[in-house]
C-alpha cells in the first residue's frame, strides 16, 4: 500500500481511524503516567494492576449483565485499585519486599479472574461472548464509543497530573522533603496510583491484560534515555506512546493476520530499541563512540610520552625512532601505526624519510602536557 493511500485511509477509513485514535489516546495517557512509575522503580506495578483488573471486569459483567465499556472499565478500575492497595498493605504490614507483594497480588487476582471468566463462559447465554478478549486485547473491535471512554477518562488522569505536578514530582524524587513541606505524601501516593490505575484499565480492551504493562513501561523507558528533565521525559513518553499506538494500528491494518494489540506493543518496543542504541549520552552507539575516543586518547598520550622519552636520549630532538621500538616499549598496546597517523594529521608527529617518527614542536608541548596530567604532583 502506498503512503498516499495509507494516509487517506488513516483519516477517512472508519475502522482504521477509530483504532488509531484509541491507540493514540491510550499511548499518550499510559506514557505520561508510566514516566512516574519508571522513575519510582514501580515498573511491575503496571503489570500487577492490569492483571488485577481482570476479576473486576468479569464481576462488573456478572452484576450488570451488560458489556458497556464504561461499566467494565469501572469494574476493572475498582479491582485494580483494590489490588494496588493490597500491595501497599502487604509491604507495610510484613517484611516482604515490594516485588514479592506485586507478584502475590498479580497471581492471586489474575487466578481469580480466570476462574470467574471460565465460570461465566460456561453459562448457556451468548451475552458473555467477547469478555475473553480482555486477556490479549482486540483493538480492531473498538468503536467510537470506546474511544470516547478512553479519551474522557484519560483526560481526567492527565488533568490530575497537571494539577498535582509539583507534588508528584516530589513523590518521584524526594518523598521525605515533600513530607517536610507538609504535603501528605501517602495521599499523593494513593492519588498517583489511582490515576495510574485509570491509565491502565482504559487500555485493557486495546492491548489486553497480558500486554498492557508494556504500554506503561516501554514509552517511559525510551524517553528516559533521551533526557534528565522530568517535564521533557513526560512529554517524550507521551509522544512515544502515541507514536507506537498509531504505528501499530497502521501496521496491523496493512498486514494480514497481525493482531492490533501485539502490533502496538511491538511498535513501542521498537522505539525503546532505537532509544537504547541511538539516544545521546545513554545510547549504546554513542557509548561505543565515546569508548573508542577515550581509547584513542589514551593511546595518543602514551605514544606522545614514549616519543618524548626517546627524544630526550638524543641531542637532536628531530631524530627519528622506528615503529618497532615504539611497539616494543609496550607490547600490549596495539594500533601504534594508526595512532602515529592520527598524530601526524594533528601536526604533533612527523614521519622521517626512513619511516621513523619524531615529535614536532607542538608534539613536544603536548607530550609535556600529557606527562603533567599523568603525574600532577611532579609539577
Amino acid at each position: 500500500m502506498d503512503a498516499g493511500r495509507l494516509l487517506h485511509d488513516l483519516f477517512f477509513d472508519y475502522t482504521l481511524r477509530t483504532v488509531a485514535l484509541g491507540a493514540m489516546a491510550l499511548g499518550t495517557v499510559s506514557g505520561t503516567l508510566g514516566a512516574f512509575a519508571v522513575l519510582r522503580k514501580q515498573s511491575l506495578l503496571g503489570d500487577a494492576i492490569s492483571h488485577a483488573a481482570l476479576p473486576g471486569i468479569v464481576l462488573a459483567f456478572m452484576l450488570t449483565g451488560a458489556k458497556d465499556p464504561l461499566i467494565l472499565v469501572l469494574g476493572a478500575a475498582i479491582a485494580g485499585w483494590i489490588g494496588t492497595l493490597g500491595v501497599m498493605w502487604i509491604v507495610r504490614q510484613s517484611r516482604l519486599p515490594e516485588d514479592s507483594a506485586l507478584g502475590i497480588v498479580l497471581s492471586v487476582f489474575f487466578g481469580v479472574g480466570l476462574v470467574l471468566l471460565t465460570f461465566v463462559q460456561r453459562e448457556p447465554t451468548a451475552s458473555q461472548a467477547g469478555l475473553n478478549t480482555f486477556l490479549f486485547g482486540q483493538a480492531a473491535t473498538l468503536v467510537m464509543e470506546d474511544v470516547v471512554v478512553i479519551a474522557g477518562l484519560g483526560s481526567v488522569a492527565l488533568a490530575v497530573v497537571a494539577l498535582f505536578w509539583k507534588e508528584f514530582k516530589l513523590l518521584a524524587f524526594d518523598r521525605e522533603f515533600g513530607g517536610s513541606l507538609g504535603i501528605g505524601m501517602r495521599r499523593m501516593d494513593v492519588l498517583l496510583t489511582t490515576v495510574l490505575v485509570v491509565a491502565i484499565v482504559i487500555g485493557l480492551q486495546t492491548v489486553g491484560v497480558v500486554l498492557m504493562s508494556a504500554m506503561v513501561v516501554a514509552p517511559a523507558a525510551a524517553a528516559r534515555q533521551w533526557t534528565d528533565s522530568l517535564g521533557v521525559m513526560v512529554m517524550l513518553s507521551a509522544a512515544f506512546g502515541a507514536l507506537g499506538g498509531v504505528t501499530g494500528a497502521v501496521a496491523s491494518s496493512t498486514t494480514t493476520g497481525i493482531p492490533t494489540g501485539p502490533a502496538i506493543v511491538l511498535a513501542v518496543t521498537l522505539v525503546v530499541a532505537v532509544s537504547l542504541v541511538f539516544a545521546p549520552r545513554r545510547g549504546l552507539a554513542w557509548e561505543w563512540v565515546r569508548h573508542r575516543r577515550n581509547q584513542q586518547q589514551v593511546r595518543t598520550g602514551a605514544i606522545l610520552t614514549d616519543l618524548y622519552a626517546l627524544a630526550r636520549q638524543h641531542t637532536d630532538r628531530g631524530h627519528g625512532h622506528p615503529v618497532a621500538v615504539l611497539e616494543a616499549m609496550d607490547a600490549k598496546r596495539g594500533g601504534v601505526r594508526r595512532t602515529l597517523a592520527v598524530l601526524e594529521g594533528d601536526g604533533l608527529a612527523k614521519r622521517e624519510a626512513d619511516d621513523s617518527w619524531s615529535l614536532t614542536a607542538a608534539g613536544e608541548q603536548a607530550a609535556l602536557a600529557a606527562i603533567a596530567r599523568r603525574n600532577p604532583d611532579d609539577g
